[in-house]
């Protein structure tokens, strides 16, 4: 796919998710027909997401843990694919340093950190260890609804 200065001011747009095809037409002086069909292209190659992020501090009894994990063997892909499908989960990223997988989880009342860890992390194979940082302030994290 062709990515453009385009594509990104439309991007920049789209932060709020909200804002009309027509207003951002208007402001990058393209047609509404345009914006609606590259917003389309970049929805339909991935690029773009466009859905509704939540401020877990704002809402009662929500809060996100960033979980370091070392996995027992180099199938780091597979594994992050794995921890991607697991309740709560909100992303996983493949990183360098002293973990594998740095997964980040919403949490409840009903699904606390016990239970991600019990329920969820135990339905996968060669986790060697784990290192849990529970955020008590964050800025600018925004998350989906992934509970």
């Amino acid at each position: 796919m062709k990515f453009d200065d385009v594509n990104l001011q439309i991007i920049k747009h789209l932060q709020d998710g909200r804002k009309s095809y027509k207003i951002i037409a208007d402001e990058l002086s393209i047609t509404e027909n345009t914006v609606r069909a590259r917003v389309n292209k970049l929805v339909d190659e991935g690029v773009l997401n466009i859905s509704g992020l939540i401020d877990p501090e704002r809402i009662p009894g929500h809060q996100t843990a960033i979980i370091g994990v070392k996995i027992n063997n180099m199938r780091l892909v597979e594994k992050g694919e794995e921890f991607s499908n697991l309740r709560g989960v909100i992303s996983v990223a493949v990183v360098t340093g002293r973990y594998d997988l740095i997964v980040q989880v919403l949490l409840n009342e009903e699904f606390s950190l016990l239970e991600f860890y019990t329920d969820e992390v135990t339905k996968i194979e060669n986790v060697q260890d784990v290192e849990t940082f529970i955020v008590y302030k964050g800025y600018n994290i925004k998350v989906p609804y992934k509970l």
